[in-house]
């Protein structure tokens, strides 16, 4: 048997002949052979690991390995509540792992499921139901309206065939199937002779000759692309990843560098110095900062429910809120995935159309002012509503129209059948037209596309007519008059061929209606051959979505590129991006045009383009790759399968929840529930609040940490006692971190976040401002630390009490630098920025009482040998906390208004 690998430009005897195969079908025992070699038509499934595997692979992390051994080291010391916390945030951060571990594998399930359970075939000439499985190439397989695809056919016969592609291709018309070959190298889209796999029937039978099973149809080929994207990593998560590395390395250079210091230089005993290095190990550890950050994230996913967007991977919002570029499908995502009729020409001028959807109701508008429907445009409406095949309904099922109305305004009109008549059955409506109970034909030509044209006999009120709708290259050669207000007239060609192609050039898919008397009772192609009227021009748009306009125009103002990659037609696609407002539509790249580009070539067309058409999910990876080569973080949303390789591929992957496939979905990172593109902005505006916020996490955490690491360094130096000692430095921790810096979660969306432009995405994490800002706040705290036990001291207090002072001191240094830290782009020094937020307040209550109990209560001054402070003691470590404040507010007033910087 022969390979057949572009059956679609090959005639149909020579595709069987290639396939050994004949219209009667194969045997059952060339079926036994050819799926011995062929296999079962299914997706290949990758064996999986053990759920044990995957669990224990979300230790291999060096983040995770630094908190461990920080587990380690807090056991060691005795303390096991920080033990027990510390684990929990270990397994807390590999469940979540676990989880979302399989997305990949889940991507490929859903794509398994695309797969028809059944189908019709011949074997030995006789027609069976054989699960899909079984199919084998050479299997001859039967369709009508309603199936779905079992396999990749190629047809050998059709009868008004058109099918649903748009999962493949984007396109949300049904394509017209034939049989006629077509060019070897025809897009994805335009191979009319073949049906794919998981494709939808719209109308129509047909008969095909399967070419491919599983892993060889073009759903199995996006599988294999679904398979072998790298997933990325989001800019937060690589940041942290080299931020523990960082801080790994200099915890143990620092703690062999002390260790040698205080043996070698200080003669101390090792167990001594031992001990000294295991408090600097528990100073610079910032052990409560991952669930933190988890936390963070975790309420920036539930803000973004309410604005029904799901979040599937925690760290995905940050990285939504960092996108620079923006892929954006085009049916369903931009547009609304609905036919509608927005433009009608008659011989006397053209009428905008309007309306919502499928709803039977607009008007008609003509230079701006509303029109009546004459008996011209009555025509249009008398062949929209007649020479149909589908119905309108409305969202719930009732017994009489009135009840039908009120579900309808409530619930919304869908088609039941072709997308583009369900749209001539509302113009219909609009027109006063038949489009409800409509009367049955006397006799119907079927759409054919080798006629490209439609047509039935009906009665009427001016008697027996002939109506025809088809393709206006195919009617006009059929007309010879053309309807006016003034009655028929010989038809201008000229006119109406430029109206056609004024009307297409809008991105609008056009038909035209004509109509003839008939006086017989059976219809033929002889009988419309010649003598037709034309009545007008309908021009068909999946229409945009009012509120993308705006997103867009958001997105613009945001610093955010928006791009339109779609697999519809050049024409159409230009036509939306510049209703939408997509930059740089002038020059429209197609799929055939990505394929001639080398892959630095492609970066700087993707760069420049702002459309591209006719593009196949190869194209659409090859795009996104191009875009982050650049050093975009680039944002993908789709709602088919053809979008889930690019999905994965891209820093966040976004897919329609409610007409998005399952396979779009679980290639994703956030699924937006109400399918609208608006959604991805407010996304956006969230994602910056979390990342803003986990900033604030961090640079509210580090100079903590830093502060007593470099106390407890000095001392060693200075050779004087510590000032606080490593269970104290334990205690701050603990109760800070979850008291204090959890508050900084719920901080509200800063203002004018939506006019910053995106962040890039090899940003550092500790870079520029933030670095030193946590410098400069950890040599502050240091300070206060050694001026406050230096003045303690110099009272003659005891070390415990010196201590519990320094303790205090580190704490309200902390509870002011909050303050300070809640305002990234602005000073704390406003009425808001003092009272603050109900949740800084809780905190803060918290950590006093914490304090109180730490310095006052018997057990804690057993525990942590601490003592009873009095009133002067408390004067001061207010001031230092007071101090603090002040320093670095003046700080970021200079920093913004002579360097320009933000914090």
């Amino acid at each position: 048997m022969t390979d057949i690998k572009r059956g679609w430009s090959e005639p149909v005897e020579a595709v069987l002949d290639g396939l050994d195969t004949r219209r009667k079908g194969l045997t059952h025992e060339e079926v036994r052979h050819r799926r011995e070699t062929h296999g079962t038509n299914s997706l290949p499934e990758a064996p999986r690991p053990s759920p044990l595997v995957r669990f224990a692979r979300q230790f291999n992390n060096l983040l995770i390995l630094v908190l461990i051994a920080a587990a380690g080291i807090t056991a060691v010391l005795g303390h096991w509540i920080d033990t027990f916390v510390i684990l929990a945030v270990v397994v807390i951060n590999a469940v979540i792992g676990f989880v979302q571990e399989g997305r990949a594998e889940s991507a490929l399930a859903a794509l398994r499921d695309m797969l028809a359970p059944n189908a019709a075939v011949l074997r030995d000439g006789e027609r069976q139901t054989v699960p899909a499985a079984d199919l084998v190439p050479g299997d001859i397989v039967l369709l009508d309206a309603g199936d779905k695809v079992p396999a990749d056919l190629r047809l050998i016969e059709t009868a008004g065939m058109t099918i649903e592609e748009a999962i493949l291709t984007g396109e949300s018309v049904p394509v017209q199937k034939g049989t006629e070959p077509v060019e070897p190298d025809a897009a994805l889209g335009d191979r009319a002779s073949m049906a794919f796999s998981g494709t939808m029937v719209s109308e129509g039978s047909a008969t095909g000759v399967v070419t491919a099973t599983g892993g060889e149809t073009e759903i199995g080929r996006i599988s294999g692309l679904v398979a072998g994207v790298e997933t990325l990593t989001t800019p937060l998560i690589r940041q942290i990843g080299e931020f523990a590395k960082y801080l790994t390395s200099a915890i143990l250079l620092l703690s062999a560098a002390l260790l040698a210091f205080t043996t070698l230089v200080r003669g101390m005993a090792f167990d001594e110095s031992f001990m000294i290095v295991v408090g600097l190990f528990v100073a610079a550890i910032p052990e409560g900062l991952p669930a933190v950050l988890t936390v963070t994230l975790a309420i920036g996913v539930q803000a973004m429910a309410n604005r029904n967007a799901i979040i599937r991977r925690l760290p995905a919002i940050e990285t939504i809120g960092s996108v620079s570029v923006i892929c954006t499908d085009k049916t369903g995502t931009l547009t609304r995935n609905e036919m509608v009729v927005e433009t009608v020409v008659t011989a006397d001028g053209e009428h905008r159309i309007t309306g919502d959807g499928y709803a039977p109701e607009g008007r008609v508008m003509r230079e701006d002012a509303e029109v009546e429907a004459g008996p011209v445009l009555a025509g249009v409406g008398l062949v929209s509503g007649l020479c149909n095949g589908a119905a309108l309904r409305t969202g719930a099922d009732h017994d009489d129209e009135e009840d039908g109305e009120e579900a309808a305004a409530s619930e919304g009109w869908h088609v039941e059948g072709d997308p583009m008549e369900g749209a001539l059955l509302a113009l219909a409506g609009k027109l006063g037209q038949p489009w409800r109970d409509r009367p049955s034909a006397r006799d119907t030509i079927p759409f054919d596309a080798r006629y490209r044209y439609m047509a039935v006999l009906h009665d009427t009120e001016d008697g027996q007519l002939i109506l025809l709708k088809g393709a206006p290259e195919a009617v006009l050669e059929r007309c010879d008059s053309q309807m006016t207000p003034e009655g028929a007239r010989p038809i201008d060609r000229n006119w109406w061929q430029e109206q056609a192609e004024r009307v297409a050039s809008n991105g609008q898919r056009v038909l035209a209606l004509a109509r003839k008397e008939h006086a017989g009772d059976r219809l033929s192609h002889e009988d419309v051959e010649d003598g037709l009227t034309l009545l007008g021009l309908a021009g068909l748009i999946d229409p945009p979505r009012a509120e993308a306009i705006d997103a867009v125009a958001e997105c613009h103002a945001a610093g955010i590129r928006v791009k339109m990659i779609t697999g519809d037609h050049k024409g159409t696609a230009a036509a939306i991006g510049r209703q939408i407002g997509i930059e740089n539509t002038d020059a429209v790249l197609t799929g055939a045009d990505i394929d001639k580009f080398e892959d630095e070539a492609l970066r700087d067309a993707a760069e420049a383009t702002g459309v591209f058409a006719r593009t196949s999910p190869e194209h659409k990876l090859r795009l996104v790759t191009a875009l982050q080569s650049r050093g975009a973080t680039v944002a993908m949303t789709g709602d088919g399968v053809n979008d889930a390789p690019a999905l994965k591929r891209a820093d966040a992957g976004i897919a329609m929840g409610q007409k998005g496939s399952q396979a779009a979905r679980e290639a994703s990172d956030l699924v937006l529930a109400d399918d609208n593109f608006a959604s991805i902005a407010a996304a956006v505006r969230e994602g910056r609040t979390v990342y803003d916020n986990i900033l604030k996490v961090i640079t509210w955490t580090l100079p903590t940490n830093g502060g007593e690491s470099l106390t407890i360094i000095l001392a060693v130096l200075l050779g004087v006692a510590l000032p606080v000692t490593p269970l104290q430095i334990l205690w701050i921790n603990m109760i800070t971190a979850v008291a204090l810096g959890l508050t900084l979660a719920f901080e509200p969306t800063e203002e004018r976040a939506m006019e910053r432009p995106p962040r890039p995405a090899a940003q550092k994490l500790l870079a520029g401002r933030l670095l030193w800002r946590v410098l400069f706040v950890s040599v502050l705290m240091v300070s206060g630390i050694f001026t406050i036990y230096g003045w303690a001291i110099g009272r003659g207090l005891p070390e415990e009490v010196a201590r519990t002072i320094v303790v205090n001191t580190l704490v309200v240094m902390e509870i002011f630098y909050l303050f300070s830290v809640r305002y990234t782009h602005g000073t704390a020094f406003t009425w808001q920025g003092i009272v603050g937020t109900r949740a800084v307040l809780i905190g803060v209550g918290i950590t006093i009482l914490a304090q109180v109990a730490f310095t006052y209560l018997p057990f804690a001054n057993l525990v942590f040998g601490s003592r009873p402070l009095g009133l002067i003691e408390g004067l001061a470590i207010i001031g230092a906390g007071v101090s603090l404040l002040i320093l670095v507010e003046g700080e970021k007033y200079l920093a913004h208004k002579w360097v320009g910087a933000s914090s």
